[in-house]
């Protein structure tokens, strides 16, 4: 027997908003027979081919402290630092730059409720 992860859950203050921007970064997609619309306390976001699933639940309390788990994102297309200043347009805050001289390492930002989240090196990037 195994177990397979069903779907990621974030805790949020409001989830309509916080899985739009989660959709528009990872290009996600809505249920169409279960439409997230504002005012519901759970959103759920797939992968277009539907093997990942994201469910964002309200929750009355803030973030707090530093999260355990946090999503590695690596561009689909283009560079590392692309993707970042597109990160940064759409509403993500910078809190540690970690790259280094010889374009390895990666940025560690925030969504805008404060969830932590890295942006590594494209698969492209890895080649050079």
């Amino acid at each position: 027997m195994t177990a397979y992860i069903s779907h990621i859950t974030v805790d949020c203050t409001d989830a309509f908003a916080l899985s739009g921007w989660w959709q528009t970064v990872l290009d996600y997609v809505q249920d169409p027979d279960d439409p997230n619309e504002p005012g519901h306390e759970e959103c759920l976001i797939s992968s277009r081919d539907g093997h990942h699933r994201l469910l964002f639940i309200e929750v009355s309390d803030a973030k707090q402290v530093k999260n355990r788990v946090h999503f590695d994102l690596r561009p689909a297309e283009g560079t590392r630092d692309a993707e970042l200043a597109r990160l940064v347009e759409l509403g993500a805050t910078p809190v540690s730059d970690l790259r280094k001289p010889d374009g390895t390492g990666w940025v560690v930002l925030t969504d805008p409720e404060g969830n932590e989240f890295c942006i590594l090196r494209s698969e492209s990037e890895l080649g050079s």
